[in-house]
């Protein structure tokens, strides 16, 4: 599921486009694990019993079993899977969400500050959370677990260099001299 070329303006095109990093999903297959092993277990022993207990037991573990798949396996897989952060030669977009759709786009002549910060597993996992801050009233975007943040904040602040100097051309007129090409 990638962000939408039809999404994109004319001469813009997508730069990066990334998920958050996979050390995102190492909590839910640790929990599908644990509750995976905690609930045959339980079930093994109850196995034994007899009568209407038994069943009552076994339905309770099985529910409790779904409950924590559900909130603690397929709730984060399903953030990880539709969260998506593209950059493109013109703008930082987010997209999350898989019932109800959220977004974020800044302009890249709208960021004043890009910053990452990571701990030690993060510079293991080479990953980490980049700050976006840009010069409209919402303030910063935060985007964390992103893969090779320190790459990213330099691509961003030499697209949006980039992105500068498109504007300025785009400005003139072709019997305008550029003023910072101008020899005297």
């Amino acid at each position: 599921m990638g962000y939408p070329t039809k999404l994109l303006a004319d001469d813009e095109h997508i730069a990066f486009e990334l998920r958050p990093h996979w050390k995102a999903l190492i909590a839910p297959a640790l929990v599908f694990l644990a509750v995976l092993a905690g609930g045959v277990y339980l079930l093994a022993k109850v196995s034994s019993w007899d009568g209407q207990a038994a069943t009552d037991v076994r339905w309770f573990v099985g529910l409790v079993m779904v409950g924590l798949f559900l909130w603690w396996v397929l709730r984060p897989l399903a953030y990880w899977y539709t969260t998506l952060y593209v950059v493109t030669n013109r703008r930082i977009i987010t997209r999350y969400g898989l019932l109800a759709r959220n977004g974020r786009n800044i302009p890249l002549s709208r960021v004043n500050d890009v910053s990452f910060s990571h701990n030690v597993i993060d510079q293991m996992l080479n990953c980490g959370t980049l700050t976006v801050e840009s010069a409209g009233e919402r303030g910063q975007l935060v985007m964390r677990a992103v893969p090779d943040a320190e790459t990213l904040q330099r691509d961003i602040y030499r697209l949006q260099e980039e992105d500068d100097a498109r504007r300025r051309g785009l400005g003139q007129t072709r019997d305008e001299p550029d003023s910072a090409n101008d020899e005297h």
